[in-house]
């Protein structure tokens, strides 16, 4: 029997189990955290795994000795190894090649000792073979007791990096090209202006070294920077401003301690976060442009208002002063062997003039077209050469002075007692002003020729002068009418009759053949009356359309008629207090007639479309080749027009009433036709002269003048003789059959007048040349005429691609005849 449990052990026990309960639910959350702690683990070294295999680092585990053991996923693509097992086992320093693999060896033992390996390396994948570098670390993997037991070897892909060092290497090589072979200065200041960057170029210019600048403040080293303003520059620019200096004068600052004009640009530099820290300055060294400037201007000034003899002694002065030479001269050489001196400045002087031959000399080059540069020794390139010891020359500058083409017309040479070092631009402003004294020389030498010409022309001018007096007192002996020729009976009587009734006011009537000068006539009344200061307005009414002759007479208002767009002056408001020569009146038509008669009587008219009358004083002198006695009896011309119009008539001889004056007449115009063309006759010979006294003459005047013009344009030799094909047969006696042509061309002809001749000429020459004016095929070149010489009498003869076969013979004749 069990003893009773008292309660004392009834507590404990229960306590007991209270504490038992406690404990197993201590061992159940132990045991639910070991499972949560495992599953942890478990994901851990699961997602340890994953992140190894997924790396695109190539992770590699290697046994002490350096053998592979084990290789990452993304290492294998990333090295594009698709099988490992064939890798593993062997060396992995064996992968490396060259320098690559004593390094791979070095990071392995250092790992084996404990201590991390590092170093870069190539290594091309097995398939593309791109190029690779990797970054590679070696360290080891310890044991439980602490000691190495496997190696880790990370290799990670730096061929991005490497390229971009590589291209920073070479930016920073090509950077420092820049600055050591700038052709301009490249500074560096710091905050305080103490310079950081003097590159070569500086070095050169100021002649003091960077290892003696670097670190030093500019305005110690330079003491001039200050008063030339470059320094509050730098100032400003350390302030943020861009500055720009443009010709800056830094005295004493070159080498050799001459002054320099400097063009500065100044700009901030900045720190990576945009702060400043100093100032980039670019120099530029344009002190030879300012001389050469200077030099330009120098010249400019002196030559600027030089011309004729001044200018070659002004010029040779200037270049002498601002090349800083003693010595200059120009000279003329056209034949590339005598030079004259055209001036010469001797120092501080001008010397005398000479000439000499450029053998033996410097100036031999010079006018075969070349540049010659000697800075110093000159004497001793041309021993022979007098002059130049003369002056004792050292150096020496000669430019050929060259026209449009090419051709050596004189040159200038500048020469100096020490060594003469120019630079290309100095030479080239010598160039300049060669072209230009060239171009004075050539102008001179024209101006020479043109007053030579010029005086030629002058005293040819007064021998003509004096001919021509001559011949006009030859021609007015019998009745001073200068362009009336002849003392035949026939035209005596005719200038009687004129001198009669010149001097009246009276209205005349000129009858006469056509072509035998009433026009003439007509002119010498005009010429020899009250009114010879006054116009003589000319009207040929036969040549004006039917239904403007009115309009041309007596003028019309706008509005008058279709076309008459504005007021129009008539021929008699023209002729007011003059004369009015109204040739072939007897064409006029009957209602003008009336018109005319109205003004013969009252001296007023109305033009077309006005009712004012209009009062003139004009006199009136008509002229008809027509017999108006039979014209009135026909009907077409008005008896009292007639009879008003034939108070003083005259008529004019026929030449065939005339043949004395033949001879005469003759003369005249040959000396005037020869003096047009330019041409060189003495006479006319003898069977010329009678063939034309035995022609009728039925053009009379203006053929006969027409005949001597066409003989004059093809006379080759100084004698005029007429050749067969220029007079037509119009006579049957038997002396004048040798004037007979049989072909058409001299039938034709005897009806053409010299501008048709002409024209036909002309037409037969374009088509030669198939209308091309100029160039050395051309018509103008083979007419001897300057090309817009040619265009113009084409214009005159009417004669037009358009239309090459108009018919010629309807040419217009001179409508002056030249004498009667």
């Amino acid at each position: 029997m069990t003893a009773p449990i008292s309660n004392n052990e009834r507590e404990y026990l229960q306590a007991l189990e209270s504490e038992l309960c406690r404990a197993k639910e201590e061992l159940a959350r132990l045991a639910s955290q070991q499972g949560e702690a495992a599953e942890s683990l478990r994901a851990a070294e699961e997602f340890k795994s994953r992140l190894v295999a997924c790396s695109r680092d190539c992770i590699k585990v290697l046994d002490l000795e350096g053998r592979l053991l084990f290789m990452n996923e993304g290492g294998m693509q990333v090295l594009e190894i698709c099988d490992i097992g064939p890798f593993l086992h062997n060396s992995w320093i064996d992968f490396w090649e060259g320098d690559d693999r004593d390094a791979a060896r070095t990071a392995v033992q250092t790992a084996r000792e404990g201590g991390t390996g590092r170093f870069v390396g190539y290594f091309e994948p097995r398939v593309s073979r791109q190029p690779r570098w990797w970054d590679v670390v070696v360290t080891p993997i310890h044991g439980a007791g602490g000691a190495p037991e496997r190696l880790l070897a990370v290799s990670r892909d730096v061929t991005h990096q490497k390229k971009d060092e590589a291209a920073l290497r070479e930016a920073l090589q090509v950077n420092q090209e820049i600055i050591e072979g700038a052709a301009e200065g490249i500074i560096r200041y710091d905050s305080e202006l103490r310079y950081q960057l003097f590159n070569p170029f500086m070095e050169r210019l100021t002649g003091t070294k960077s290892d003696q600048v670097l670190g030093r403040v500019a305005t110690e080293v330079f003491p001039r920077l200050g008063p030339s303003g470059i320094e509050a520059g730098l100032k400003r620019a350390l302030e943020g401003q861009v500055v720009h200096l443009e010709d800056v004068l830094v005295p004493r600052h070159s080498a050799d301690g001459h002054d320099v004009w400097e063009s500065c640009t100044f700009a901030p530099h900045r720190d990576a976060q945009g702060r400043i820290v100093g100032v980039i300055g670019l120099v530029h060294d344009v002190t030879e442009r300012h001389h050469s400037e200077e030099t330009f201007r120098t010249i400019v000034e002196g030559t600027a208002s030089a011309t004729g003899a001044n200018f070659f002694p002004v010029l040779v002065r200037s270049l002498a002063s601002a090349l800083r030479a003693h010595y200059a001269y120009a000279t003329a050489c056209g034949d590339g062997v005598h030079a004259k001196a055209l001036a010469f400045w001797d120092r501080d002087k001008f010397g005398s003039h000479w000439e000499f031959d450029v053998t033996g000399t410097p100036c031999m080059k010079v006018v075969r077209g070349e540049v010659c540069h000697y800075s110093h020794g000159v004497q001793e390139l041309f021993p022979h050469a007098e002059f130049l010891k003369q002056i004792d020359a050292q150096g020496y500058l000669g430019v050929p002075m060259l026209d449009v083409n090419r051709r050596v017309v004189g040159h200038i040479a500048v020469l100096h007692d020490q060594p003469m070092a120019l630079s290309q631009k100095s030479i080239d402003l010598v160039k300049i002003f060669a072209a230009r004294a060239a171009a004075e020389l050539i102008r001179q030498q024209a101006e020479f020729e043109l007053h030579a010409a010029l005086e030629q022309v002058r005293a040819l001018q007064k021998k003509l002068e004096a001919e021509n007096v001559y011949l006009q007192e030859e021609i007015t002996k019998e009745h001073n009418f200068e362009e009336i020729v002849g003392n035949s009976k026939a035209i005596v009587e005719a200038l009687d009759r004129v001198a009669t009734v010149a001097p009246t006011d009276s209205t005349v009537l000129i009858l006469g053949e056509t072509g035998c000068g009433k026009e003439l006539i007509a002119r010498a009344i005009h010429s020899h009356g009250s009114r010879k200061h006054r116009p003589l307005v000319k009207v040929n009414c036969g040549a004006i359309p039917t239904g403007l002759v009115e309009s041309e007479l007596f003028g019309h208002m706008k509005g008058a008629f279709t076309g008459a767009l504005e007021r129009r002056i008539g021929r008699f408001e023209l002729a007011d207090g003059g004369t009015l020569f109204l040739d072939e009146v007897s064409e006029l038509p009957l209602d003008t007639q009336v018109k005319l008669l109205r003004v013969l009587q009252e001296h007023e008219f109305e033009p077309l479309g006005s009712s004012r009358t209009l009062r003139v004083n004009v006199r009136i002198i008509a002229a008809s080749n027509r017999n108006l006695e039979k014209a009135v009896r026909e009907g077409q011309f008005r008896a009292d027009l007639y009879y008003r119009l034939n108070v003083l008539p005259i008529t004019a001889p026929p030449l065939r009433e005339r043949r004395s004056d033949i001879p005469l007449l003759t003369a005249f115009f040959v000396e005037r036709f020869a003096r047009q063309f330019g041409k060189q006759i003495n006479g006319v010979a003898q069977d010329t002269m009678e063939l034309l006294s035995n022609y009728d003459w039925p053009g009379n005047i203006r053929e006969l003048q027409n005949v001597i013009e066409r003989a004059v344009v093809l006379l080759q030799g100084p004698v005029l003789r007429l050749g067969s094909d220029l007079l037509p047969v119009r006579n049957a006696a038997p002396a004048e059959e040798v004037l007979c042509v049989s072909s058409a061309h001299s039938i034709e002809s005897a009806h053409s007048t010299l501008e048709q001749v002409e024209k036909r000429y002309i037409l037969n020459i374009l088509e030669q040349t198939s209308w091309v004016i100029e160039g050395d095929r051309g018509a103008a070149k083979i007419l001897d005429l300057h090309p817009n010489t040619l265009r113009s009498r084409m214009k005159k003869l009417g004669i037009d691609r358009s239309n090459t076969k108009a018919d010629v013979s309807h040419a217009t004749s001179n409508p002056r005849e030249a004498a009667i």
